[in-house]
């Protein structure tokens, strides 16, 4: 679960899945004949330094429409992270571009591309409630205290914890934590949102009905989405494409 999620300390229409959805389409970075509004990433390369220096993402180029969503399929260690971080802005790319409707992002500081990002953890506030993890962001940004109130409230329905505001996050299930973590990173908006292993820490059963529920919020927000993942059930039943990655480039 105001540019990457306010929450996270230091820092859409999906059309597949389940139930009668059609079947995601594996590969192609992007869209024949889409538009160029969304996120477009040319040449990506993300390099860390070291004796040699390890180059995670190689030349990756990749496109987004507006309201999909994309999940990244890969083994630990293929680059697929890196690639996130480097799109939204926490990890900075050796060479390369990130746009936005044409805008280019490369430069721009994370706070100010209006993405969110959803950690494997969720990385809430442990010392907040439920409603004050969700507000954070808001309050960062200063929207006034009736327009915070009326935003967490509708969140916490639409992630199915109504009621729970008042609730100290301690008190909370795994799964209900994730919900939390999506609602704060959905409260300001972005325009995109990536999602990192979101539900890797979760049980077998609840990863599968939490991705359902995650594909329906995005849908019903109407929010571009970017999904890592290692799990290709996960990655067929939350995206509308799947690409996958291998040794940092988009595999064929």
């Amino acid at each position: 679960m105001s540019g990457v999620d306010a929450g996270v300390p230091g820092a859409g229409a999906p059309r597949a899945g389940v139930s009668g959805a059609g079947a995601p389409r594996a590969g192609g970075a992007g869209r024949p004949g889409a538009a160029s509004d969304g996120l477009v990433v040319r040449d990506m390369r993300v390099t860390y330094p070291g004796r040699p220096p390890v180059e995670a993402v190689r030349g990756v180029s990749l496109e987004v429409a507006r309201g999909e969503t994309v999940a990244l399929l890969g083994a630990s260690g293929c680059g697929k992270s890196s690639l996130l971080g480097a799109i939204v802005g926490v990890v900075e790319p050796s060479a390369g571009s990130v746009s936005w409707d044409s805008a280019d992002l490369t430069r721009v500081p994370v706070h100010r591309r209006s993405f969110g990002l959803v950690f494997q953890d969720g990385q809430l506030f442990p010392h907040l409630t439920v409603a004050r993890n969700v507000a954070f962001g808001l309050e960062m940004a200063r929207i006034a205290r009736d327009e915070r109130r009326a935003r967490v409230a509708e969140l916490l329905s639409l992630v199915g914890l109504e009621g729970l505001g008042d609730r100290d996050v301690a008190e909370l299930s795994g799964g209900q934590r994730q919900r939390v973590a999506l609602a704060r990173s959905l409260a300001p908006r972005p325009r995109l949102l990536a999602l990192d292993e979101p539900l890797s820490s979760l049980d077998a059963e609840l990863r599968g009905r939490l991705a359902v529920e995650v594909r329906e919020i995005l849908r019903a927000t109407g929010t571009t989405g970017i999904v890592v993942t290692h799990d290709p059930a996960e990655a067929e039943v939350m995206a509308d494409r799947v690409l996958r990655m291998r040794d940092g480039v988009l595999a064929d």
